[in-house]
């Protein structure tokens, strides 16, 4: 389903951040469970890149120019690759089951296309 510009009246109502940030809500979630001396490695890392995708659209539509905005969504798009990393490490080194890393990495390649739809939607920058 592609984004309609008509529609969107603010940042909010793009289809691309509400699931970004239902990702980053349970990035969260799933890292209470990580041990406490992972606080500052690999909860950090993983909270830290997933609150960058939503944080990275809202930040290029309220710059409001079409090019701007498509680098900041480019951004996400990496910080997303970025996440997809960081999950798939916690599961190699058992910090996450595999069936939560699958469930993740499924969310994630979603976004991950919606998001290469929304970019071409909006045209490439002259």
């Amino acid at each position: 389903m592609d984004e309609k510009p008509e529609q969107i009246r603010d940042y909010r109502d793009l289809i691309v951040w509400q699931e970004a940030m239902d990702i980053a809500e349970e990035v969260y979630r799933l890292t209470r469970q990580f041990p406490r001396e992972e606080l500052f490695g690999m909860t950090s890392q993983l909270r830290r890149c997933a609150a960058s995708i939503p944080a990275n659209i809202a930040e290029g539509y309220g710059r409001g120019q079409r090019r701007t905005f498509i680098q900041f969504l480019r951004i996400a798009q990496g910080s997303l690759k970025e996440l997809e990393t960081h999950l798939a490490l916690s599961v190699r080194v058992g910090l996450l089951k595999a069936v939560e890393g699958n469930q993740m990495n499924d969310r994630c390649s979603r976004l991950g296309k919606r998001l290469v739809q929304f970019v071409r939607s909006l045209g490439e920058p002259k």
